[in-house]
């Protein structure tokens, strides 16, 4: 295990960083739960969530891919993939006047990282399955 344990501390950063700007607004918008009908907040709640929901997923996904033996290169791949799709998505999501590339940009990536890992997985299963 070498690639994933760097990449993992990069989207704890991130993670943190997403929930610090949520308590900040929360904060200056005297918000105390949920958005009451504010924009920004509920935005950035939603990248905060979006974020939570689909990242821990990957990681496990990655993690696994990289136990089986996979090529650092194709782990890298999968890590930089998540992360320039998460980044992606929450500058779109982020933005009041919101450019659709960014978000649809972001989950495309996420998709094929889960994808791509899961259809790793499966093929490896397959492949020693008979052995």
């Amino acid at each position: 295990m070498r690639v994933l344990p760097f990449y993992a501390a990069l989207f704890a950063i991130f993670f943190v960083a997403l929930s610090v700007r949520t308590v900040r607004l929360r904060r200056s918008l005297r918000i105390a739960i949920g958005d009451s009908g504010n924009e920004r907040m509920l935005r950035a709640m939603r990248v905060h969530a979006n974020f939570a929901e689909y990242v821990p997923l990957s990681l496990l996904l990655i993690f696994l891919v990289e136990a089986q033996g996979a090529s650092s290169l194709l782990v890298h791949g999968l890590c930089f993939c998540l992360l320039v799709g998460r980044l992606s998505h929450a500058f779109g999501v982020s933005q009041t006047r919101e450019n659709y590339k960014y978000r649809v940009a972001g989950m495309t990536l996420t998709f094929v990282t889960l994808g791509t890992a899961a259809a790793y997985l499966l093929v490896d299963y397959l492949r020693h399955w008979g052995a």
